[in-house]
Parts: structure tokens; sequence; C-alpha cells
């Protein structure tokens, strides 16, 4: 399975809305909205799924969209 799979399952196992979406370079972009501690389970069991290689990832707080759910762009 994907990167924008395992995100996808990790967010609604975790109650997190938001979206993720691959990019023209081949890297993958995604904003999760929800509470910390559920962001922070939601990273986690993304870096523990198969097949997923993270080389470098970017951390930064945005002012919440108000998703209502977490879609694959």
């Amino acid at each position: 399975m994907g990167f924008r799979y395992t995100a996808y399952y990790a967010a609604q196992a975790n109650n997190v809305t938001g979206w993720v979406r691959n990019l023209p370079d081949g890297s993958v972009e995604a904003e999760f909205e929800g509470t910390e501690g559920d962001i922070d389970r939601t990273v986690l069991d993304i870096q523990r799924g198969r097949f997923i290689g993270i080389d470098r990832m970017e951390v930064r707080k945005l002012p919440a969209e108000g998703d209502s759910m977490f879609i694959i762009r």
C-alpha cells in the first residue's frame, strides 16, 4: 500500500482530518487537523507503515482550515 493510503487509514484511525497529495517532484504533501496527540499518533502510524520510506519530513503549525474529513487529493 502506498504512502497516501497509509496516511488516509492512519488519519481515520486517529480521528484526524485534512488531506494528502503527491507533488510533481515525487514527494508527498499532507495537512493534518486534530489534537496534537492525535496528529502525533497519526505520524507514528505512518512511519511504521510497511513499504513506506520517509527520507525527510518538514513540520509546520498552520491555522486549522476546518476540514470535516481526511481525503486523498
